[in-house]
């Protein structure tokens, strides 16, 4: 399904499903293209409709997954279904990717310890895996300014092949962009909260919660003064949305 903003971007979301995405990273990294990946939720959708910068970026994706329910749910309406796809669950199937297709990782985010964590837990669960970044850049970090270039630079040395990004949007995805175009033979994944799951940072819902699709409530209360406002503010925009995508399926 699509997305479509009134500055006429639009973001797709074209990988049906986990096996959809693996599978085009796979083939990308044998083929040596760069690629972006990001995982689109209700979050995403509200800023989209706010930030300029954010629309440019994620319109710009080759990649694009829904990583939350309510995106699944517009995707039915809009006669174009998708499964959902969380970045969190992403990590490992595409850390086992890379190592089968040995190609070294990079990691990067806002915390040393906690990605030195991450690092050893995914190395623990994937033989073989080749770890060859950790970088946390400056707070807050600027993607288009020098300090990009410089975690460019850094990436560019590491030998590192698929690049874990746990920046927080925009940032992440608005890097991915500027860091796919100059780096050829790279991918960029955008995975938000997954590295954070890996280390002990956060602590993942339950998988009986995650069943009955409440992942959002849990968060929520594990942390209502950050996310009790981003969460009203999504649920604001579903409406319309919703109207946007019964229009999109009679449009065909």
């Amino acid at each position: 399904m699509q997305f479509t903003f009134p500055d006429g971007n639009a973001v797709r979301v074209n990988c049906s499903d986990s096996s959809a995405v693996l599978s085009a990273a796979r083939q990308r990294l044998r083929q040596g293209h760069s690629f972006a990946l990001a995982t689109i939720n209700v979050d995403h959708l509200q800023r989209l409709g706010e930030d300029p910068a954010f629309r440019r970026a994620y319109a710009a994706h080759d990649l694009v997954c829904a990583d939350g329910n309510p995106i699944v749910w517009l995707s039915k309406l809009a006669g174009k279904p998708v499964g959902l796809a969380p970045g969190s669950d992403l990590v490992l199937p595409l850390a086992q990717l890379a190592a089968s297709e040995g190609a070294p990782v990079a990691l990067i985010g806002g915390n040393v310890a906690a990605l030195q964590k991450s690092a050893r837990a995914m190395q623990d669960r994937v033989p073989g895996l080749e770890v060859a970044l950790i970088h946390a850049p400056g707070f807050p970090f600027d993607p288009m300014g020098e300090e990009g270039a410089e975690v460019i630079d850094r990436l560019r040395a590491s030998g590192a092949r698929l690049c874990f990004l746990a920046l927080g949007a925009p940032r992440q995805e608005i890097f991915a962009i500027r860091a796919r175009d100059a780096l050829p033979g790279m991918g960029f994944a955008s995975i938000g909260a997954g590295l954070d799951f890996l280390s002990g940072q956060q602590t993942r819902a339950p998988s009986l919660v995650r069943k009955v699709k409440m992942e959002w409530m849990w968060r929520m209360l594990s942390n209502p003064r950050r996310l009790a406002t981003r969460y009203a503010k999504g649920f604001a925009i579903l409406p319309g949305h919703a109207l946007a995508a019964i229009k999109q399926r009679r449009d065909g």
